[in-house]
């Protein structure tokens, strides 16, 4: 919106010309963000504390968590109303990019909220079903899957429904451009094409697996925001850089038109991210609930998919990925053993992998820091795919 303004009535007041720079109003989403989270927080935490929007904690979990039941969840709308205001304020809205961004993020949020309600009213931990939730994000992740199949090749969104029908028309075998590939980092030339359908299944996969994955990672304080801070920054990095023709050129990554305006989104996220730190560090006195954690799971997912870093996402999400794979290993193998030996078996003395942490003795804050460390240095080792080729 004030992009639009100040393009306005930059003919008369010349200085507003700095706005055109994505920098400016990256770092000025960023700044909005993290004032309007600051500012906001204590009366959100007071209006969660008022309808007794309280944390029903798992009786199986570990014991030292009891002493959080009560404390006000669904903080992650918070986190949300931050980023909505300032991405409204400062990104360019004729975009074709940063609207798929925003209707995961969103809509991914509204399933969160609705799994955190019935949490809260029935005082029931497991909330909504898996096989509901599931099902409506998997409603959102293909048709963004769908959009972004086209949009890499289209230049507004008019254009991309076009592109639809055309592959409609083709019989379905229209092929997508050499920059839709799958990119393997550390390598200048590999990559493997996807076809439409290809791109539609890994994009699918990457958005609702991300959402979950950082649902899994929220259940220690602090623990899924500052990894989320650290590779949406990362993440928004690689959209500046792919979104510039001279910079996507000298580092052999594709270079996608707009995508420099994702820029803007992750400085907001980043802002609103450390505004929501300031109040779930432990202890904590929000709790970000699924309404944040599936929404920024889902925007995280979509930003790498449109900035073609699939891989890197996996790479700097390490976190994220190993607290998915010890549930996937523990309740497989639980249930294998279980049916061949008649009583299941763990792997894991608890998952997901940060319960195992505790239960080994060590601390809630040193789980939480040191998690934090591993983040930081995955982030680094993909950014430095960026040159090392």
């Amino acid at each position: 919106m004030l992009l639009w303004l100040a393009q306005y009535f930059q003919q008369d007041l010349g200085p507003l010309r700095i706005f055109n720079y994505i920098t400016f109003r990256a770092v000025m989403a960023t700044i909005t963000a993290l004032v309007i989270g600051l500012g906001a927080g204590p009366a959100v935490i007071r209006t969660l504390t008022r309808m007794k929007v309280g944390q029903a904690v798992r009786t199986n979990g570990p014991q030292t968590h009891l002493k959080k039941h009560g404390t006000p969840t669904m903080g992650g709308v918070l986190i949300l109303i931050a980023i909505a205001v300032s991405t409204f304020l400062w990104s360019d809205f004729s975009n074709r990019l940063i609207w798929p961004v925003l209707v995961v993020t969103l809509g991914f949020g509204a399933i969160g909220w609705v799994d955190d309600y019935r949490k809260v009213v029935y005082q029931d931990p497991n909330g909504m079903s898996s096989r509901e939730k599931y099902f409506w994000q998997s409603l959102i992740g293909l048709l963004t899957a769908f959009y972004l199949a086209f949009s890499v090749s289209a230049a507004t969104p008019a254009a991309v429904v076009e592109l639809f029908f055309q592959w409609v028309q083709s019989g379905f075998s229209m092929d997508l451009p050499p920059k839709a590939d799958l990119i393997v980092p550390f390598f200048k030339t590999i990559s493997y094409p996807l076809g439409v359908w290809g791109f539609i299944v890994l994009t699918y996969c990457v958005i609702v697996g991300t959402s979950n994955a950082v649902n899994f990672t929220d259940g220690l304080d602090g623990l899924a925001i500052m990894p989320t801070v650290m590779v949406g920054s990362a993440l928004g990095l690689f959209a500046y850089l792919t979104g510039s023709a001279i910079y996507s050129k000298y580092l052999f990554i594709p270079h996608i038109p707009g995508a420099g305006e994702l820029l803007i989104f992750c400085g907001a996220l980043a802002g609103a991210g450390l505004a929501f730190l300031w109040f779930n560090t432990h202890p904590a006195q929000v709790f970000m609930g699924d309404v944040g954690a599936l929404a920024l799971g889902g925007g995280l997912g979509t930003i790498a998919v449109i900035v073609r870093q699939e891989i890197v996402l996996f790479i700097m999400g390490g976190v994220f990925v190993a607290e998915t794979l010890s549930v996937i290993i523990q309740v497989s193998w639980f249930k294998y053993t279980k049916k061949r030996y008649g009583a299941g078996r763990r792997v894991f003395l608890m998952a997901p992998l940060h319960h195992h942490f505790e239960q080994k003795g060590w601390k809630e804050t040193q789980v939480v820091v040191r998690f934090w460390i591993v983040t930081m240095i995955l982030v680094l080792v993909g950014l430095s795919t960026l040159k090392l080729r």
